[in-house]
């Protein structure tokens, strides 16, 4: 969590619970334990969430919890839905910031706003923002994607001032000068139901420059092919956007706050590649 948004919550009164590092099972009892009402999170633990909301509601009392925060990463309609549907009783919102402004820029402040799929909702107040062509500089209109401080987001602002953040400008996936967004896959291939969980990255490619990989985390008792998560995404997306690479791991390596350490699968596809 960061620590403006710690300093504010305990500012207006509010017990901050503390883990020393994500592990599911501890954050769950610790929910339960304390009461907690209010849970900032990253998409990797809402996913776990989701895919195991049966057992997680049969094992852990959950009842005290209101509303929980999304920010690191774009949250998926799909995802949204899925979470909505486990959980009725908790409000979900996301939210945008960096720690290099020492503030959150953006946030859905009620149930409303956050149905407004994928968006980090509305500048927050003393917020100023500007969307730049990255080549350029020069300001963008509404709708268009990628200022003061530069922050390496890929966002566009709408009509109505709803801010929307598409991905890091870093981890885009450069096909054929085409940008994916590896977000975008994951939330369309966490919609398939043998898929726990999921990561896209980069894969190099001398021809192409680089095509996207899928490190997919299968489902108890899944049978899942290679062949069929390519099938599976081919269908949905234009040709640019395919998946072309897919890897089965037992678990999606992720750091302290549940963020996807993709560095670390890069190096794993990229090592085994050269053997």
């Amino acid at each position: 969590m960061p620590l403006t948004l710690t300093a504010g919550l305990l500012a207006a009164g509010a017990t901050v619970v503390v883990l020393p590092k994500f592990e599911m099972n501890d954050l769950l009892l610790a929910i339960a334990k304390y009461k907690v009402s209010y849970f900032p999170l990253v998409p990797p633990i809402l996913v776990a969430m989701v895919n195991h909301a049966d057992q997680i509601k049969k094992h852990y009392d959950l009842s005290s919890l209101r509303t929980v925060l999304s920010g690191g990463a774009p949250l998926g309609k799909e995802l949204i839905e899925g979470f909505v549907e486990k959980f009725p009783n908790v409000v979900i919102m996301q939210g945008y910031g960096l720690t290099e402004s020492t503030a959150i820029g953006a946030s859905t402040d009620c149930l409303e706003e956050s149905r407004r799929y994928g968006t980090a909702g509305l500048l927050s107040p003393s917020i100023e923002a500007k969307i730049v062509d990255p080549e350029s500089g020069k300001a963008l209109g509404v709708n268009q994607t990628d200022g003061w401080l530069k922050t390496g987001d890929v966002c566009y602002i709408d009509e109505d001032g709803f801010l929307f953040v598409v991905d890091r400008l870093k981890e885009l996936i450069k096909y054929k000068g085409y940008q994916v967004p590896p977000a975008e896959l994951e939330a369309l291939l966490l919609t398939h139901p043998e898929v726990a969980d999921v990561a896209v990255i980069p894969f190099p490619d001398k021809e192409v420059g680089q095509f996207p990989m899928a490190y997919v985390v299968k489902k108890a008792g899944s049978n899942l092919s290679e062949n069929e998560v390519m099938d599976f995404v081919a269908k949905q997306v234009a040709p640019y956007k395919k998946i072309r690479r897919v890897a089965f791991i037992d678990s999606v390596p992720k750091n302290a706050s549940g963020k996807i350490l993709r560095k670390d699968l890069i190096n794993m596809a990229t090592s085994s590649s050269k053997l």
